[in-house]
Formats: C-alpha cells, structure tokens, sequence
C-alpha cells in the first residue's frame, strides 16, 4: 500500500523547532516528533508501507495522519512534488508577516499616526519589495496580511499578490479602508483561488465616519464595500476609534455593521499622535469609554449579539458562544517567569513600509522603529534575530514588575500581566515598560465587578470568568 502527502500539506523545519507538517492553504504549522517526520517522509508514493520490515509504530502514525486527513492512499510512482519534500530553515520560526506595503494613502484620517498623505510617506521601490518577498520564503513564512498606508493604493499591489503566491505565502488579511475595494478587486481574489478577510475602517454613523476620514462620502463607499465583501463570499471585519464625536455610537454602528454582514469589529481609542494633536479636544478619557462600553452590554444581548465585539482592554464578546465573554486583562492567575508580554511577537512579525521587521505595528511612526534595521538591506533571518527584537519579543510578565515598583506591589497584579506593550508606548514613547492607563482603570476603578454584574443581568446564563471573589465585591 502506497501513501503520498496531500498537496496542500509540506514538510518542514525550523532552528530549534526540526519538525512540522505545514497547511499552505491555511498557513499553519503542527509540530510533529522525529518518529511521525519519519513516517510521513515514507508517505512518498514509492514506499510499501504494508511492508513487514516498517515498524508497527510506524504504521499507526501513518493510519492517524490519514484519519487526519493529511495523506492519502496512491498508485505507486505517485511520488511528492518536490516543494512538499523536507526542507529546513536555518532561522527560527516565524509563521506569519503583518506587512504594511506602504505608507501612501488616499485619505486624510484625523487620527493618522503616520501623518500621511499630509507627510512625505514612503513607499518601498517595487524590486524592493519583490526582494522582502524572497525573504520571506527563504525563512519558511507561510502567511501575510496586507496593510498601509492604504494597501491597494500600491500600483503594483497584484504582482505582490502573485509574487506571494508563487512562493506559496498564504494572503490571509487585507486592511483597508474601502474606498478601493469593489467587485472588481473581489474577482481579481476570487480568479486567484484566494479569499483572504478584510479588516476595514469603520468610525460611527451619524456622519462621524467621514468626518474621522476627512473624505465625503466615504461611509457609502466602505458601506458598499462590506455589502459586496458578504454578496462575493468573503469575510469582513471593522475596525473602530473611539472619540467624543462617536462614543455614544456604538449601538447603532455595530447594529447598522451587522445589516451589511459584517462579522465582527474591534474598537480602540486614539492616541495623541500624527495628526490627532491637532484634535485632541475630541479626546475621550478611559473612564468614559469604559462607561460607554458598559451602556453597551445589555443592548448587545437585547440586539441578539449581532456581531462578534472586541472592546480594547475590555471585554470580548463572541456571538457563536452566547454564554462565555472574556475580561481583557484579566488572568485567574499566571506565572511571571514564563508569561510573555506579547505572545503572537515570538511566531510574528510586523514589517513596517520602510521594512524594518518590530515587535509591534504599533511601534510604526515611534522613536523606537529607528532602533531596528531595514530590509533588504538586512536580511530578514538577521532582523527577527536582531538582539533589541529578541529582547522585546522574550520580555516577560516578571520584567514588568521589577521595572515597575507600581506594578510589582500592586494588590491585583496575580491578575493583570500588564497589556500591550504597544499601547503602553502610545502613553510613553520612551518607557516599553511603562504600565498601562487602562488597566489600572479596569481594576481600580472596579470595572470588573460591574462588567459581571451587568452581564449577570442581561445574560442570567453567561458564565462568570471572574473566580477571584475579592474582585466582585
């Protein structure tokens, strides 16, 4: 009996992680023992597995991966095309790229912390970008999402499709603000068997959308882009800055969201930088976003949880699991020494269009970037290796609290591991390490306690994730 990979499955490895079988079409990885690689690299089409000399563990790893889906039964000769043979990356892993292509944009949001297209944004030259792309692949990404600036500004923002593709780097995201995308951009997806999400800019009805963008008429343009993202069958996400103008919103928007198929949305609030100093009068402080998020809550459940909710340093809310919520920034408990600051840094990367590879996209435009080197100049292999980006990617719950006396005899921090280190920055630029506003706020200001108390009574069946009594007294 002959085996053979499927063809959308690889066999790989990186320095420090030897093994895998990686999903091209969805772009993941599971790492497998040095037994299972070796049963898999007789699923070869030219290999009896029946025969009596392969060993019986050998042959149960081999039926699993069937059962699994990942192999299948073929004629002998029906061997492996030579891109799905074990390959080994020298660098260590890195799965996914969130990569802005550029820094150009066509519109004028007011809270732009690139400051474009008022500032001189840049834009990589195209045999630039044609290089990261090989970087890439050489190092065993197997996933991007596009980002700007405005990605589909990019002239030549198919050929990095096609360029990706032809690497097998699966397109996972693309963000926008929708002006641009329509049905032709869709058929250009679809023509290319690909049917990445769309992560677009969604800043409130009443006219607040376009008065945040700086462009008449730009709710009807990103409205008719979800509209066509649900009629062409791709999935469509928000996102949304809170600010005075638009804070008591939330209701309507997330409602007027979800009857042009929207998914879900991902709220956050501006921070004073780019060209928001010229408007932070509109500014709303945590407390009153938090209030605001709270004034929400019962009207998400009378509403029939129409969309999926993520409240930045809040709550998230999932429509398909009615009765489960999760309080961001809280933990039951954790241990310090091994609790990172920023999880998804260790198996990403954030490539700013410049191409400096950070920890965080939100460092883009930050003291900080200046820091690390550029592609292509420096190969992508010594960017993620590069020692300020290890040490950002490696910093630990533990750090935080011996840099921090606040938070190392704060009463709750068994709890609170400190948040996102790139919202941290946003507050001070020159301390990574700096606490963060709004979780202070969020335990302080006993916002848990009335989180629960008010699902409790809109939701009488959710499940408290609260076990930490104390924190609901």
């Amino acid at each position: 009996m002959y085996y053979r990979l499927k063809d959308d499955y690889l066999l790989r490895g990186w320095d420090k992680l030897p093994y895998a079988i990686v999903d091209r079409k969805k772009g993941g990885a599971a790492f497998i023992t040095s037994k299972q690689m070796q049963a898999l690299e007789l699923c070869d089409g030219e290999v009896d597995v029946s025969d009596i000399f392969i060993p019986d563990a050998l042959k149960e790893i081999i039926a699993e991966a069937e059962q699994k889906g990942s192999i299948e039964p073929c004629e002998r000769g029906e061997g492996l095309k030579e891109f799905q043979k074990y390959k080994r990356y020298s660098n260590r892993f890195i799965r996914s790229a969130h990569w802005s292509i550029t820094g150009k944009c066509n519109y004028k949001c007011k809270h732009c912390y690139m400051s474009a297209p008022n500032a001189n944004a840049y834009e990589a030259p195209h045999e630039d970008i044609m290089k990261i792309i090989d970087m890439l692949a050489e190092c065993g990404v197997m996933s991007v999402s596009l980002t700007g600036g405005e990605a589909l500004t990019r002239k030549d923002f198919w050929e990095i499709v096609d360029a990706l593709l032809e690497h097998g780097i699966v397109i996972t995201q693309i963000y926008s603000n929708g002006a641009l995308v329509n049905e032709n951009v869709l058929k250009e997806l679809d023509k290319r068997k690909i049917h990445p999400s769309f992560v677009m800019s969604f800043d409130g009805v009443d006219g607040w959308h376009d008065w945040l963008r700086g462009v008449t008429g730009a709710q009807k343009l990103v409205d008719r882009a979800f509209e066509l993202c649900r009629d062409m069958g791709f999935d469509a996400s928000a996102s949304m800055t809170i600010h005075q103008g638009n804070k008591d919103t939330l209701r309507a928007t997330i409602n007027h969201l979800a009857s042009l198929g929207v998914q879900g949305i991902k709220t956050g609030y501006v921070s004073n930088l780019g060209e928001w100093k010229a408007y932070s009068d509109k500014s709303v402080g945590i407390k009153d976003i938090f209030q605001a998020y709270l004034d929400y809550l019962p009207h998400y459940y009378e509403d029939g949880m129409p969309i999926n909710v993520m409240f930045t340093s809040f709550i998230e809310l999932r429509k398909d699991k009615p009765d489960k919520y999760r309080i961001i920034g809280y933990d039951e408990e954790y241990n310090p020494a091994k609790t990172l600051l920023c999880p998804p840094s260790r198996s990403s990367a954030n490539i700013s269009p410049d191409g400096r590879v950070l920890m965080c996209g939100m460092m883009i435009g930050m003291q900080i970037e200046k820091l690390f080197p550029t592609m292509p100049q420096t190969h992508f292999r010594d960017c993620i290796d590069f020692p300020e980006h290890l040490r950002l990617c490696d910093m630990r719950a533990d750090d935080l609290l011996k840099a921090n006396e606040k938070c190392r005899t704060c009463k709750f921090n068994k709890h609170c591991y400190g948040g996102c280190r790139g919202a941290a920055l946003t507050e001070d630029e020159s301390n990574v390490m700096a606490p963060l506003k709004s979780l202070c706020e969020m335990y302080y200001g006993g916002w848990i306690k009335k989180i629960v108390e008010t699902i409790q009574k809109a939701r009488p069946t959710a499940e408290c994730p609260v076990k930490d009594l104390s924190l609901l007294q």
